[in-house]
């Protein structure tokens, strides 16, 4: 059976400026928390996996050097703004899970960042991720919180008896595969739908596939969300629970 295809190419563009904005989440909570946790050395050779238009590879480039990012990504239209981009790094198109082209133990680290959830083959890629990382390399995986954002089962709510602001989960323990649109304002005025697929899988899928693929966790944070609401009568009870469900779920992993 032909995979679904489950890149984000046909949105490459206004993903590109969404990265890049100054009040992204990338921006102002991925990008610092996660280059204070990877700690990256000068020499060390980086595989940016599902890089996108290579925002993150940007990054680490300026730390350890653009000749020792990679950034992979199985997107040509994203390879192709990556490219562009930043010139000095080697980006090549390729799924997350088809490694073939690296040598064995041939990276320090290996980023996975806001892609895991879009990706289906999550135990080849881990597979060959080990294989490609050093002895005791690291894997830094960045993801939309498992337990608080499941595609199309969970939501706000807000209780107009306890005027409480709430997280609304219908669904957790069943793995699923959604399309999402990226842009539904446009579908809505008549445009066409720029749809993506995501995976839900929960913690214990993780976890479980990590030791099976030869990782052992070593860290774990949650990240919240650095917005805050517009003056009015919820703001204060919105921005108390923005500071009490995390979106993103930060996880290291070590080859054993």
């Amino acid at each position: 059976m032909k995979k679904k295809d489950t890149s984000w190419g046909k949105v490459a563009t206004w993903y590109e400026g969404m990265v890049a904005d100054d009040d992204s989440y990338q921006m102002q909570v991925i990008a610092p928390n996660l280059l204070r946790l990877i700690d990256l050395k000068s020499n060390e050779k980086v595989l940016d996996l599902a890089c996108g238009t290579g925002f993150f590879s940007g990054i680490f480039a300026k730390i350890v050097g653009p000749k020792n990012i990679t950034g992979l990504d199985v997107g040509k239209p994203l390879i192709a703004i990556a490219k562009k981009s930043y010139p000095e790094i080697d980006f090549r198109v390729s799924s997350a899970d088809e490694l073939s082209i690296f040598p064995d133990q041939h990276f320090d680290k290996v980023a996975i960042v806001l892609a895991i959830q879009n990706i289906e083959e999550v135990k080849s890629m881990l597979t060959e991720i080990n294989r490609v990382v050093k002895r005791q390399g690291l894997v830094y995986i960045v993801m939309n919180h498992p337990a608080f954002r499941i595609p199309k089962r969970s939501g706000w709510g807000f209780d107009e008896v306890t005027s409480q602001q709430y997280r609304r989960v219908d669904g957790y323990l069943r793995e699923s595969k959604e399309e999402i649109d990226m842009k539904p304002g446009s579908s809505q005025n008549g445009g066409s739908a720029q749809l993506t697929v995501s995976f839900h899988r929960p913690l214990q899928y993780y976890t479980k596939l990590f030791s099976a693929t030869g990782f052992a966790i070593t860290r774990l944070e949650e990240w919240i969300s650095h917005r805050r609401s517009q003056t009015g009568p919820r703001q204060k009870e919105e921005d108390r629970m923005r500071s009490e469900i995390p979106l993103f779920l930060f996880i290291e992993i070590q080859k054993k």
